[in-house]
């Protein structure tokens, strides 16, 4: 219950913080619209003194000095409409610029978390977009909400009669506009859901585009993703029905009332209750009053949309607020893993099962291990991308969990076991999408060996690649890759099989790589099976079924693996 009660407050807090920008924009179209609607009266309180005065006394200086008024009135409506406009807009460009940020950050760490696969699929930045497409187009319609009351005031100060009769048909377009949120709310919220999983789909299947066409499945993939098109426009074929009922029921509703206003107006005038200029500027009012509550409900899925969207967004980056964490020192390399454990839900068998491990700085270990025997895991554990169920894994003593990521960046190098390069130049992808430090990326490129390489490409270390490098063969890319992670001066590097698509000069590149690590005093981590790389180690450990089976020297283990091959 606390913990319910906890995340509500947090989830609270984050919606406060996402508004806080805002708040200037906000005032301003708010103030507009006070003024806009309180000039939009004047054409209705002009029509009812031409038939109270202007025809009465016949007066021509009345008639023009009440049209001079009317002019200056709806010239002012203009301004503030125009004003309202764009400080609407502003607040929406500066809910993207706040927003859009936290989006792409929550998206990177959902893609890089275990339970990702199990997660619904969902995108803060479609979120963004749609927040943004409402604020700037149908939002305007709240602000002449709250001034509903202000004509049906006005409106009973000239008729009672009139007012109560004008609050009631007000209160039936309420009542509409409710139970149009009841009846459109869970299948607006299907369509965004369906829509969600379609985009998914369709991008999992252009990313998987080689294996699907290589294995002959064009066919069943395309007829899988047509089933999710199928049910999304299902989905919005229904919302688009009931909606399309509900905005005519209200637009037919609006006209109603004002008629029988209009015919209520007349009979007041018939039994001498009302004058005609009464009658006809309350229907002037009435017809004002009552079309931002029509365009409410004409909208209304789309501002259950733009709810839905603030709401995930607002619960999706609360960690984005999370106090700044007091500064570590640079850290040393100490490594170590303490009674570790992990498994991708509490559900499922562990893979790896409490483990322990200590490497000193500038101490370098090689993993070995079966196929499924938890390495890659380990190593996701230990770069802290990965959350244990329980244990630790502490760099120089903290929890790498505790570490601010930004801080700690520039000191671990990793080289993933899938090797993939950002749609930049050579020099950007070493650098980190970052400040291209020029010596620190030719330094980190001749660590790696790949110095020569980049040299011969078509632009040198200004060579764009595309999208994960294509054109590029996967030894380059992995060269490329592995001067990335050395890229400034990292005390932890992680490779992930880093020989996986090398030859024997690429091989023999990375030994020295290895090398130059370790005279550097870096400790490094690398999962590997080959033997010259496993010689440039000092450690290795055997993983099996995620418990570390042996842990040695690296002279002992290739000792041990020669004899068990001589017995063979």
């Amino acid at each position: 219950m606390m913990a319910t009660i906890t995340n509500s407050l947090s989830a609270h807090h984050t919606s406060w913080l996402f508004a806080r920008p805002l708040r200037p924009a906000v005032l301003l179209a708010a103030g507009c619209s006070l003024v806009l609607n309180l000039a939009l009266l004047v054409p209705s309180l002009f029509t009812l003194q031409v038939f109270e005065r202007v025809f009465t006394s016949r007066s021509v200086e009345t008639l023009v000095m009440l049209s001079a008024l009317v002019v200056v009135a709806l010239l002012l409506a203009w301004v503030m409409d125009m004003t309202r406009t764009r400080a609407v807009e502003s607040a929406g460009a500066t809910l993207s610029r706040v927003l859009w940020p936290l989006a792409l950050r929550r998206m990177l760490e959902r893609r890089a978390s275990p339970q990702n696969a199990t997660l619904e699929p969902a995108d803060p930045l479609r979120d963004v977009a749609a927040l943004r497409s409402y604020m700037t187009g149908s939002v305007i319609v709240l602000f002449d909400m709250p001034w509903l009351p202000l004509y049906l005031v006005v409106i009973w100060l000239m008729s009672a009669p009139l007012g109560l009769a004008a609050a009631a048909g007000t209160l039936t377009l309420v009542a509409l506009g409710v139970l149009t949120n009841r009846l459109t709310r869970v299948q607006a919220e299907a369509v965004q859901r369906h829509a969600r999983s379609a985009q998914h789909g369709s991008t999992a299947l252009l990313r998987r585009a080689e294996a699907i066409v290589g294995l002959g499945s064009s066919v069943h993939a395309v007829n899988h993703a047509a089933q999710q098109q199928a049910r999304l426009a299902e989905a919005q074929h229904a919302l688009s029905v009931r909606s399309a009922a509900l905005t005519s029921s209200a637009r037919l509703l609006q006209q109603g009332l004002q008629a029988g206003l209009l015919a209520y107006g007349a009979w007041l005038v018939i039994v001498d209750h009302a004058s005609p200029g009464i009658m006809v500027a309350t229907t002037l009012l009435v017809g004002r009053a009552l079309q931002p509550a029509a365009q409410l409900i004409g909208s209304w899925h789309k501002l259950v949309q733009a709810r839905a969207a603030w709401a995930r967004l607002a619960d999706a980056s609360t960690a984005a607020f999370e106090p700044e964490r007091l500064p570590l020192p640079v850290p040393m390399g100490r490594l170590e893993v303490l009674r570790l454990v992990f498994a991708t839900s509490r559900e499922r068998p562990a893979v790896i099962k409490g483990l322990d491990l200590t490497l000193a700085p500038g101490e370098s270990l090689g993993l070995v291990g079966a196929s499924g025997s938890g390495k890659s895991t380990l190593v996701r554990l230990l770069l802290g991308l990965w959350r244990p169920l329980a244990g630790h894994v502490r760099l120089d003593g903290a929890d790498i969990a505790h570490w601010d990521r930004t801080r700690l960046e520039p000191h671990i190098g990793y080289l993933p076991q899938d090797v993939e390069l950002f749609a930049a130049s050579v020099a950007e992808n070493i650098a980190r999408l970052g400040p291209v430090d020029a010596e620190a990326v030719v330094a980190a490129a001749q660590c790696a060996g790949a110095h020569e390489l980049i040299l011969h490409l078509p632009q040198g270390y200004d060579t764009p690649l595309g999208d994960g490098g294509t054109q590029l063969s996967g030894g380059q890319r992995q060269r490329i890759a592995l001067a990335r992670a050395l890229y400034g001066t990292p005390k932890l590097v992680v490779l992930d099989e880093p020989d996986a698509h090398l030859d024997s000069e690429g091989q023999a590149a990375l030994v020295t790589a290895l090398r130059t690590l370790k005279t550097n005093g870096t400790t490094v981590v690398v999962v590997t099976h080959r033997k010259p790389v496993l010689a440039a180690l000092d450690k290795v450990a055997v993983l099996k079924d995620g418990q570390l089976e042996a842990m040695g020297t690296v002279v002992s283990h290739i000792r041990a693996v020669n004899a068990v091959a001589a017995t063979a």
